[in-house]
């Protein structure tokens, strides 16, 4: 499938380029590729910028820049239970007790790496079959019209298409999906220890990649082109 974006981008006037997860076994056709300083913490979302000067971030197994990437992404593990259960909940305050955050910790999903390189930066053609999600990164006006998106053709009684799932920034990039062949979307960004690295009115909203082809379908039928969208955007002070 060939994808095109430009309706959907355009009426819900989405400037920031759209960033891809890929699994990959090189980095033949990603353009300018950028990875982590060796030895230094720095997590994925430091990279933002380089996003949107077209680059694209490389993690491997062996340089992952930070530890909760590199156990979420690449299944390495960078401390014990015991230190993760002590700095997320004695260091950071993210859960009630040492019990609550043991049991996330044990029933976390982390993402199973099949290739040499986890590649995260704007979307590559030439690479549709190693891309795992999509992430768009908006405001709140365009958050709304992409959770609408992602129910547009949601029956009742299946499962919910949007999630919000408690993880690193990095995590909701790829985990809350449990079938990445499944159209389904995830709120992200809720991670307030990466939220320094985005502007403060942007939030992410990924998507696999199912999800993904049924947003960029949205038809002149659909909410992309009725007085709800139209009427924000007027209260909001744009033309037409």
């Amino acid at each position: 499938m060939t994808y095109d974006t430009n309706r959907l981008l355009e009426r819900l006037r989405i400037r920031l380029p759209l960033i891809g997860f890929y699994d990959s076994p090189d980095i033949l056709g990603f353009g300018t590729v950028v990875e982590p300083d060796s030895g230094r913490h720095v997590c994925v979302f430091e990279f933002f910028r380089d996003w949107l000067l077209g680059k694209t971030l490389r993690i491997t197994r062996d340089n992952f820049g930070c530890g909760g990437a590199g156990t979420a992404l690449c299944g390495v593990n960078t401390r014990s239970r015991q230190d993760y259960v002590s700095f997320l909940v004695d260091g950071e305050g993210l859960k009630e007790n040492h019990d609550i955050m043991g049991e996330w910790i044990d029933k976390r999903k982390t993402y199973h790496q099949k290739n040499p390189n986890i590649l995260i930066g704007p979307l590559v053609d030439c690479k549709k079959e190693y891309l795992k999600t999509v992430t768009f990164f908006v405001n709140p006006d365009q958050l709304s019209a992409l959770v609408i998106g992602a129910h547009y053709r949601h029956r009742p009684g299946e499962p919910p298409p949007v999630l919000a799932t408690f993880g690193s920034g990095c995590m909701q990039l790829i985990t809350p999906f449990d079938d990445l062949s499944a159209p389904m979307a995830s709120i992200g960004s809720t991670d307030i220890a990466m939220r320094s690295y985005l502007p403060s009115d942007i939030m992410a909203f990924t998507v696999t990649v199912p999800m993904y082809e049924q947003l960029i379908s949205l038809d002149e039928n659909s909410f992309l082109n009725k007085p709800f969208l139209k009427n924000l955007w007027k209260a909001r002070g744009y033309k037409e």
